[in-house]
């Protein structure tokens, strides 16, 4: 019985670690799309390597910042502000509401469904992910 405690326990923190290091980001069809794991490195649907997230700065698989993120503004790798979140709202440079992000789904300015997320993983990459990243 020992034997067993163990190893269930072993199983599950093995299963949470996985869990924990990999998060899916699906399309609004529930496809996945990407994986953003727990170190801020992301990767496509097929766990290529596409680029990787900071507390701060974005950057491509080659490690060439292509964004930054402070006090609730997006840039791009210039410097030149693209976008903001505020709350749950994203909105482009011009402060046009372009998207929503909350409670794990992510809509798009009419509020239709483009993604999902676990709410574990930080509104500011998943914004970046679906608003900014893929332009």
């Amino acid at each position: 019985m020992k034997k067993f405690l163990l190893l269930t326990l072993a199983s599950l923190f093995l299963l949470t670690g996985i869990e924990a290091r990999a998060q899916r980001i699906e399309n609004g069809s529930h496809s996945t799309i990407g994986y953003i794991n727990s170190d801020g490195r992301v990767e496509n649907g097929s766990h290529s390597t596409i680029g990787y997230f900071s507390d701060s700065r974005f950057e491509n698989g080659s490690h060439s910042t292509i964004g930054y993120y402070s006090s609730g503004r997006f840039e791009n790798g210039s410097h030149s502000t693209i976008g903001y979140i505020s709350g749950d709202r994203i909105e482009n440079g011009s402060h046009s509401t372009i998207g929503y992000i909350s409670n794990g789904r992510v809509e798009n300015g009419s509020h239709s469904t483009i993604g999902y997320y676990p709410n574990n993983v930080k509104k500011e990459w998943v914004a970046f992910f679906f608003f900014f990243m893929h332009r």
